[in-house]
């Protein structure tokens, strides 16, 4: 397996393992892959990369921020999704540990993942990496007609924004 930037020719498998994650009904609120353009506008151009096993796409992970006042400019939520028949083979770990390298080279200091609690694999993935859950945010969305928790979970850098 290697870790490579996430390109735009990477985009159909990466909207493929996107959408299979979806289809769970565990992975997001979305319920639908946007369009390269609209993902692209809506991901930081940085921190973005794609687990390759040969040239095979099996998982991706991005950045988006979390608000466009300067005060949290160091501060970014995680998506990460694994292709199902790498689940349970490190990918995730690899890419999380990339992601969380990268990022600080980058300047974030807080790395922040919005989970639904039946996700126990992504939960316990981002414990693994250093994510510490603040909290429950109770019923924050709806998904068709049920309201749904998310587990907020964040990990703040040692190493970045310590001055």
């Amino acid at each position: 397996m290697t870790i490579q930037d996430l390109l735009p020719e990477h985009w159909p498998t990466v909207k493929a393992i996107y959408e299979a994650g979806l289809a769970t009904g565990n992975a997001s609120f979305q319920t639908h892959a946007p369009d390269w353009d609209d993902w692209n506008a809506s991901h930081l151009a940085q921190c973005r990369m794609v687990a390759l096993d040969g040239d095979r796409v099996i998982g991706w992970v991005a950045l988006c921020m979390v608000s466009s006042r300067w005060v949290y400019a160091g501060v970014a939520e995680v998506s990460i999704y694994i292709d199902a028949k790498y689940r349970g083979q490190c990918v995730g770990k690899a890419l999380l540990q990339a992601l969380i390298t990268e990022s600080e080279a980058k300047g974030i200091w807080t790395l922040q993942a919005g989970i639904f609690p039946e996700n126990i694999a992504s939960l316990r993935l981002h414990e693994w990496a250093g994510f510490r859950q603040v909290g429950i945010r109770e019923k924050i969305g709806k998904m068709g007609n049920r309201w749904r928790d998310t587990v907020l979970l964040e990990r703040r850098s040692k190493s970045v924004g310590m001055d």
